[in-house]
């Protein structure tokens, strides 16, 4: 992953999930101009970096929300898999 990201990219993609403050996967792929599958195949080689709740997965009705809510995530709508979320501790890893 590589590039400087702004501070005020990433401020508009924050959404609540859970009560927590997070960041979803193709969000966090924007941000590092990488693609969905990058950020989720270092997640899956990388798990003991990431301590339960640092990653939410998404539920079907969660993903309809966060859909609805934020109009930047419209390219998910109809995508048959379900988000992870990064919460700022996870993000930051």
């Amino acid at each position: 992953m590589g590039g400087i990201v702004k501070y005020n990219g990433v401020m508009k993609k924050i959404i609540d999930i859970r009560g927590r403050k997070a960041i979803l996967d193709s969000d966090v792929a924007d941000l590092y101009n990488v693609e969905i599958r990058d950020i989720n195949k270092s997640v899956k080689n990388n798990f003991r970096k990431f301590p339960d709740g640092y990653i939410v997965s998404l539920t079907g009705a969660e993903k309809a929300e966060v859909v609805e809510k934020f109009h930047h995530l419209e390219k998910i709508k109809f995508s048959p898999v379900f988000p992870n979320a990064f919460t700022r501790k996870g993000i930051q890893k």
